[in-house]
C-alpha cells in the first residue's frame, strides 16, 4: 500500500467516525446479548476470544516505536493497520498490515513496507457466566516487507492461536497461547516457538478504562527470546471510536527496553444493517 493512498484512506474513516454523534453511545441496542458495536484488540499483544458485532467492519490504526534495543538496530518504527470483519458471531476474517515500517541504527534508517498478516478466528465457545469464551486463530505472514534492508524475514511465518477471556463486573481478563512456525532465515525449513500474553482490561468510568498487559516468547532460529509489559489508558469517544494510549518497557535483557504506543479503533460500517 503507498503511503499518500494510505494516509487518505485513515483520514476519510475518520472523517466518517467522528461524524457519528456522541450521543448514539447511550442508546439502547436492539438486542441485550448482542456484542458490543466494535471491540477494539489494540494495542495489547493478546485478542479477544470474541468480537465485535456480525457485519461491523471495524479498523484499527496506530503508531507503536520500540527504542533502545540491544539488537541491530536503535529504534523501531511501525503505523500496525488492522481490517477485522465479524461474518457472523463464530467467525473473523481479518487483515494486518505494518506499514510504513522503519529501524534506525547507529549508522543509517531504513523505511518501507511492513510484512503483512491475513487470519481467520472462530469462536469455540461464547462467553457465558459460569465460563469464559474460548476460540482458536490461525494467521500467516505473506513476507511483503524487504529482508535485504532488515524490514522482514522474507519467510512465511504461521500463527496457531488459542484465546481465552472472562469478564466479571468491570474487568475482562484475556489469555493467548500461540504457537509461532517461522520460517528460518539461518537455514530452509521452519523453526517452532511458543508465545503467551496476558491481559486484563479495568473499565474506570464509562469512557475511560485502563489495560495492563504482560506477554513473552521463546527463542526462535535467530529471534531470542524476549518479555515485555505494557500498560495503557483507553477512551472511547462514542460507540464507533475508541482511543488508546500507553507504554511498555523490556523486562529481559534481549527486549527493547522501552517503547510507546498509540491509536484508534473505529467502526467504518455495519454491513448487515436493517432498514425498518
Amino acid at each position: 500500500m503507498k503511503t499518500p493512498k494510505f494516509i487518505a484512506l485513515i483520514a476519510a474513516v475518520c472523517v466518517t467516525a467522528f461524524a457519528y454523534p456522541i450521543s448514539a453511545q447511550t442508546s439502547a441496542p436492539l438486542d441485550d446479548n448482542q456484542p458490543d458495536f466494535i471491540v477494539p484488540a489494540r494495542p495489547t499483544v493478546s485478542n479477544p476470544a470474541e468480537f465485535q458485532r456480525p457485519g461491523v467492519l471495524q479498523l484499527e490504526f496506530g503508531y507503536n516505536g520500540n527504542f533502545h534495543s540491544q539488537g541491530s538496530f536503535s529504534t523501531e518504527t511501525d503505523f500496525p493497520l488492522a481490517i477485522r470483519f465479524a461474518v457472523s458471531r463464530r467467525v473473523l476474517l481479518e487483515v494486518d498490515n505494518d506499514s510504513p515500517y522503519s529501524l534506525t541504527s547507529t549508522n543509517s534508517t531504513n523505511t518501507g513496507e511492513g510484512d503483512m498478516q491475513i487470519g481467520i478466528q472462530g469462536v469455540l465457545m461464547p462467553e457465558k457466566e459460569s465460563r469464559p469464551g474460548v476460540a482458536v486463530s490461525y494467521y500467516i505472514k505473506i513476507p511483503t516487507g524487504n529482508p535485504n534492508r532488515g524490514l522482514g524475514t522474507g519467510r512465511v511465518d504461521h500463527n496457531f492461536i488459542g484465546l481465552f477471556s472472562k469478564t466479571v463486573k468491570k474487568t475482562t481478563v484475556d489469555f493467548n497461547a500461540i504457537y509461532l512456525l517461522a520460517g528460518k532465515t539461518s537455514s530452509s525449513g521452519h523453526d517452532s516457538s511458543g508465545q503467551a500474553a496476558f491481559a486484563v482490561t479495568q473499565a474506570l468510568t464509562k469512557r475511560f478504562g485502563v489495560q495492563g498487559e504482560i506477554s513473552g516468547a521463546s527463542r526462535n532460529d535467530q529471534q531470542i527470546g524476549a518479555m515485555y509489559t505494557l500498560g495503557v489508558v483507553t477512551y472511547q469517544l462514542n460507540r464507533r471510536v475508541v482511543f488508546d494510549s500507553g507504554v511498555r518497557f523490556g523486562l529481559t535483557p534481549g527486549s527493547a527496553r522501552a517503547g510507546a504506543v498509540a491509536g484508534i479503533t473505529v467502526g467504518v460500517a455495519d454491513l448487515y444493517k436493517r432498514h425498518h
